[in-house]
């Protein structure tokens, strides 16, 4: 006779851990911001003003924290079901990191591929490609995920290959100007007529990405965007690519 098994006693599967963007400065914000806090209590001259900024500094932090942690999670899943996925899309995603969009679109993709690209910076914590592997293994989507080491500017992919290209907070990192439209181009020729085209990124950098292309919808992401504040928010831009 078939027995149950005893849940209890089996071991937990491990949960994807997407890490921190940028940790350098929510690490630096928290400091500043306790160390102003220190400073007022011991009542000196200035305390009450010293201690404001210490409540912005802290405030910075925990909108960025609260961001990078869950804000921009739950955005993108409203995000890629916007995109209206049919599930057998080939999907590339630029700048993947540890895979938070990659594997969020893999679970819409049951007939299809994720790929990621990416350089493996330090712009996110523990970024590698294992990790990101097993994260979409913890996952579940291991089986229709891959990632390459590869530059936005330069992607060894070939014309037409992607129905949808996406990218979170990744382009703007490229120094110049001519870089970052160079990876939006790049994007753009990956891209079947007909692909979407689906970028986040600071609201100066979406407007000239759009502007440089000629097409494309802007929209703010809101508070669950913001690294530190409005002053740091996010723009969605989204693109068709014309037949």
């Amino acid at each position: 006779m078939f027995k149950e098994p005893n849940m209890s006693r089996l071991p937990a599967l491990p949960s994807p851990r997407y890490g921190v963007d940028a940790p350098a400065i929510p690490a630096v914000l928290g400091a500043a911001g306790v160390a102003c806090w220190l400073t007022a209590a011991q009542r000196r001259p200035g305390r009450i003003a010293t201690a404001a900024a210490g409540s912005v500094l802290l405030a910075k932090a925990g909108f960025f924290l609260h961001t990078t942690l869950r804000g921009k999670m739950r955005i993108w899943e409203r995000e890629l079901d916007r995109a209206g996925l049919r599930g057998d899309e080939q999907l590339l995603d630029l700048g993947c990191g540890r895979g938070a969009v990659l594997i969020a679109a893999a679970r819409r993709l049951p007939k299809g591929r994720a790929v990621g690209a990416d350089l493996w910076t330090k712009d996110q914590s523990g970024n590698t490609p294992t990790a990101t592997l097993a994260n979409a293994a913890a996952a579940g989507v291991a089986d229709r995920v891959e990632v390459h080491t590869a530059d936005m500017t330069a992607l060894p992919f070939a014309d037409s290959s992607f129905d949808i290209v996406t990218s979170a907070l990744a382009i703007h990192n490229i120094p110049s100007p001519v870089g970052r439209y160079r990876a939006v181009d790049e994007a753009m020729r990956v891209l079947r007529p007909g692909g979407q085209l689906v970028i986040a990124d600071p609201w100066p950098m979406a407007r000239k990405y759009a502007a440089h292309i000629g097409q494309g919808t802007l929209r703010p992401l809101g508070p669950g965007y913001w690294y530190g504040g409005p002053w740091l928010g996010v723009t969605m831009l989204h693109a068709v690519k014309e037949n």
